[in-house]
C-alpha cells in the first residue's frame, strides 16, 4: 500500500504572506504620513513677515502743487523670500516708477535716520548730496556713514531672508498740501500679506 506524504498547509502559507503584507503595508503607509506630516509642519512654519521703521513723509513747505516725497526702512524678518508690492500713502497707490529702493546697505547704513536733502526746485526731485558716483536719481548721504543710491524702480522690490532695504518715494502732486504740514497721515506699505498701515506726521520742508 502507497503511503501519501504529508501535503504542507497551504492555508497556513496563505496566513503567513497575507500577515507579512499587512505589515509591510502598514509600515509604507505610516512612512508616508509621517514624511506628510513633516512636509506640512514645515511649510507651515515658513512665514512671510517684514518690519518697517523710520518712515518719513514731507511736504514742500511753500509749492502750491502739493509736492511731497517720503522714505521708509524696511526689513524681511520671516523665513521666505518676500516682495514689497505697495506703497500708499493717504489711500493712493505710489507708481513702481516713484520709487527709489537701495537694497545694498550695511548695517549701519540701515540704522541711520532717514533725512531730507532739500529740494531741487519744485519740480520734484531731491537735492543730490551723497558721494555715489554713478548718476543715481537719489543721492543721499546718511550721516556720513554712508549713501542711499537708487533710481527708479520698475516693479516689487524682492528681499530675501534679512535682507534690508531703505525706500525713498514721490507722491503723486496733490495726495498732500501745504496744510498737511504738522498732521498725521496715513502709510501703508506691504509685501503681500505681510506690513501694516502706520500714522506718519508730514514735515513741511523749505
Amino acid at each position: 500500500m502507497t503511503k501519501l506524504g504529508n501535503k504542507p498547509n497551504k492555508r497556513a502559507i496563505s496566513t503567513v504572506l497575507t500577515t507579512i503584507i499587512i505589515l509591510v503595508a502598514s509600515v509604507v503607509l505610516g512612512s508616508g504620513v509621517v514624511l506628510y506630516g513633516t512636509s506640512l509642519f514645515q511649510g507651515g512654519t515658513q512665514t512671510e513677515a517684514m518690519t518697517v521703521s523710520g518712515t518719513q513723509m514731507w511736504v514742500h513747505a511753500t509749492d502750491s502743487n502739493g509736492l511731497a516725497w517720503g522714505a521708509a526702512k524696511v526689513r524681511n524678518t520671516g523665513d521666505k523670500v518676500i516682495s514689497v508690492d505697495k506703497i500708499q500713502v493717504r489711500g493712493s497707490d505710489v507708481p513702481f516708477g516713484n520709487w527709489y529702493p537701495d537694497t545694498a546697505l550695511t548695517a549701519s547704513e540701515f540704522q541711520q535716520s532717514l533725512p531730507h536733502p532739500g529740494w531741487s526746485g519744485v519740480a520734484g526731485g531731491l537735492t543730490a548730496d551723497g558721494a555715489c558716483g554713478g548718476g543715481e536719481t537719489v543721492n543721499i548721504d546718511l550721516a556720513g556713514v554712508g549713501d542711499v543710491c537708487a533710481n527708479a524702480a520698475t516693479g516689487p522690490v524682492s528681499l530675501s531672508t534679512g535682507q534690508s532695504a531703505i525706500i525713498y518715494f514721490k507722491l503723486s502732486n496733490g495726495t498732500l498740501s501745504t496744510l498737511d504740514s504738522g498732521i498725521n497721515t496715513s502709510v501703508n506699505i506691504f509685501a503681500g500679506n505681510a506690513g501694516a498701515p502706520q500714522s506718519v506726521a508730514v514735515k513741511g520742508q523749505s
